[in-house]
This record gives C-alpha cells, sequence and structure tokens, in this order.
C-alpha cells in the first residue's frame, strides 16, 4: 500500500513537470509566431514607406537640374542683353549738354535779308562722331538762331563810311584787334581820305600813322600798294567782285568777304581766328585750311545767311567763347555744344569772364550803329583816352 501511493505520488509529480514543460513550449511557440508576424507586418510596412522616398528624392533631383538649367539659360540670356546694351551705348553718339541759364536778351532787331552772289566752291562737311548730315545742318541752324537772339545788333566791328576805309582798317586789323584799328584810323583818313591821297603818301609818315597796331612797316606797304591799285585799275573805285578784290595788295578771301558783305550786301564768310575755333569746337567741320572751313561751313547755311553768321560767331568768340577760358556757365548754347566744360561751368564764376558790352565794357567801335546803342552797347574810347 505504501509502495502503490508512493508510485502515485511520483507519476502525478511527473505529469505535472510534463505539463509545465509543455506550456513553456506552447508559450515560446507563441512568442515565435508573433514575432513572425509583427516582422513580416515590419518588412511589408517598409517597402511602401522607401519608394515614396526614392520617388521624392528623384522628384528632388530632376527639379534642380530644370532650375539650374533655367538660371544658366536666364544668365546667358542676361549677359547676351547687357552685351547689346554695351554695343549699343558705344555705337552712340556722344552727347555732352548741360543745361545753361541763358543771359539777358537784347529786344530783336529786323534786319534785311542780304543778296549777292557767292563763290562756287562748296563741300559737304564731314559729320563728327557719327552725327548725320540732316542732324549737323539742323543743329547748326539752330546756334546760329540762338545766337541771332543774343546779337541782334551784331555787326562788322571796324569803324568805316565807305568801302575804301572798310579795305584798308581789315588790312590793318591784322595780327591786332578792331578796337586798336578804329583808335588809329580816325588819323589815318583824316590826312589820307581817298586812294589818291594813300597812294601819293610818303611811307615814314604813314607808318608814324600805323605804328599802334603792330607790324607797321608791312601795312604801310600793303594799304599804300592796294591804294595805288586802285588808282590805276579801277578808276579810284573799291571793285565789287571776288576775283578783283583778291588781286589787291594784302587783300585775301577773308578780307575781300568782308568787304563784299558789309560794303555790298553780298553774302560771304569771314574765316577769322575767331571763327576757326568756334566751328571746330561746336564740330561743324574737322577743317583746318580756312579755305575749306569757309567751304564746309558755307554748305551747312543759305548763302543769304552767311554775313550776319559771320557775325554771330565772331561776336560770340569775342565775347563768351574765349579762346583759352571760354565762359561756359553763361553760354546760351551750351546744351548745343559738344565741347561743353572746356571753360568755366559755375555760373557766377563765368560772368566774371565775359567781355565788352555784355560784361559792362564798351564794344570795339568808336561810332557804333545806333542799333548797338540802342540795345545797350558803349562806344569805345578813342585812343590815349583813360
Amino acid at each position: 500500500m505504501k509502495k502503490s501511493s508512493a508510485s502515485k505520488e511520483t507519476a502525478a509529480s511527473r505529469k505535472a513537470v510534463a505539463g509545465k514543460k509543455t506550456a513553456a513550449k506552447e508559450a515560446a511557440a507563441k512568442e515565435a509566431a508573433a514575432k513572425e508576424t509583427e516582422g513580416k507586418t515590419s518588412a511589408a510596412k517598409t517597402p511602401a514607406t522607401k519608394a515614396p522616398a526614392k520617388k521624392a528624392a528623384a522628384g528632388k533631383t530632376a527639379a534642380g537640374k530644370t532650375a539650374a538649367k533655367k538660371a544658366a539659360a536666364g544668365k546667358t540670356a542676361a549677359g547676351k542683353t547687357a552685351a547689346k546694351e554695351a554695343a549699343a551705348k558705344k555705337a552712340a553718339p556722344l552727347k555732352r549738354q548741360a543745361p545753361a541759364k541763358k543771359p539777358a536778351v537784347a529786344p530783336k532787331k529786323a534786319t534785311a535779308a542780304v543778296k549777292g552772289v557767292a563763290p562756287a566752291k562748296t563741300v559737304a562737311p564731314t559729320s563728327p562722331r557719327g552725327e548725320s548730315r540732316t542732324a549737323l545742318v539742323r543743329r547748326a541752324r539752330r546756334i546760329d538762331r540762338e545766337l541771332a537772339e543774343v546779337y541782334p545788333y551784331a555787326h562788322p566791328e571796324l569803324d568805316f563810311e565807305n568801302p575804301f576805309q572798310l579795305v584798308v582798317a581789315t588790312v590793318l586789323s591784322a595780327q591786332t584787334t578792331d578796337l586798336r584799328v578804329n583808335q588809329t584810323t580816325p588819323a589815318l583818313f583824316a590826312k589820307y581820305p581817298t586812294p589818291e591821297d594813300l597812294a601819293a603818301a610818303v611811307p615814314e609818315e604813314v607808318e608814324e600813322i600805323l605804328r599802334p597796331t603792330g607790324f607797321f612797316r608791312a601795312k604801310t606797304k600793303s594799304v599804300i600798294g592796294l591804294s595805288k591799285a586802285l588808282t590805276e585799275d579801277f578808276g579810284g573805285e573799291v571793285p565789287g567782285r571776288l576775283e578783283d578784290l583778291v588781286k589787291l595788295p594784302g587783300v585775301g578771301r577773308k578780307t575781300a568777304f568782308v568787304v563784299l558783305g558789309n560794303a555790298f550786301g553780298r553774302p560771304g564768310i569771314t574765316v577769322d581766328t575767331h571763327f576757326q575755333r568756334l566751328v571746330r569746337r561746336w564740330r561743324w567741320t574737322e577743317e583746318t585750311d580756312p579755305d575749306k572751313i569757309e567751304a564746309a561751313v558755307g554748305a551747312l547755311f543759305p548763302k543769304s545767311d552767311w554775313t550776319d553768321l559771320s557775325h554771330h560767331v565772331i561776336w560770340h568768340g569775342r565775347r563768351i567763347c574765349h579762346a583759352r577760358k571760354p565762359a561756359c556757365g553763361a553760354c546760351p548754347i551750351a546744351p548745343l555744344c559738344p565741347a561743353y566744360g572746356e571753360g568755366e561751368t559755375d555760373p557766377e564764376k563765368a560772368k566774371k569772364l565775359l567781355k565788352y558790352e555784355k560784361g559792362g565794357l564798351p564794344g570795339q567801335r568808336l561810332k557804333p550803329p545806333q542799333s548797338y546803342l540802342d540795345a545797350g552797347g558803349k562806344p569805345a574810347p578813342p585812343l590815349g583816352a583813360g
């Protein structure tokens, strides 16, 4: 009985141990199955997540490449545009313009148109720095119109009462001022009023009168010589043709056109030092020879304007557009001048550079025209006056 009970207890304990082992195995199996299920689920989720990421990355890369291409194309187009603009700026004509305050202008005075013959020789001027022929003509004529408003009383600044006095005074004006000639000729014409009188003069006596004008010996020879030619070849009268005037001793084209334009009313361009300087500053021509300058500038204007044009340019050169220091700040044509800035541009400083009537000083003539006096001009003092 004891054995039977013991064996029963042993069998029961064995069954209990076996049950525990079976339960443990079942738990382990369940745990393994759960892990396997979780792993499959994770594996299934992973490809779905990575695929959009890859697609997104690919999209970003493509977008970046497209943006880079567009940026490069934009830079190239911008570079080409900038290059074209730079080339256009280089090709465009340079215009130096600056506003300038107009000085007080004298009232306009009616002037009669001049009719007559003119030299046949004309040439078309070279347009400077790409300026078209039409633009050059328009600019030149506008400058002349502006100067006509500033100097409506412009006139030859040599005193004369007849063609003989004018031709002699013009010959004497070489290498000196008109003022000095005007201060000298009253004594000369008082003693030798006609070509016949001057042709028979004693050279030493004439030299003494002409001494203040400089180069008085050469000038004495010229005025006595032209007086003899007038007496012998033209009956004591000054001829009214260019080809006759240039045959007289001391008379060139410049002197001839002064006489023709102001004594006979026949158009002519007077190319003196002032005229040469200004038309080159304004780029009307690049010529340096006086005859070529005359032809080039004459081609820009009607013949009827030539004489007054000469007065306007010469007056402006003497009063404002000086050789060494132009009064740019007081210039009425500054916006039209390519050389603006070569002189003083400050208006107050420029005013101090003005000469003759614009600066409150007398003009060149002892006996100026009434229109000049009416406009506020002052006559020059006689020789020896303080």
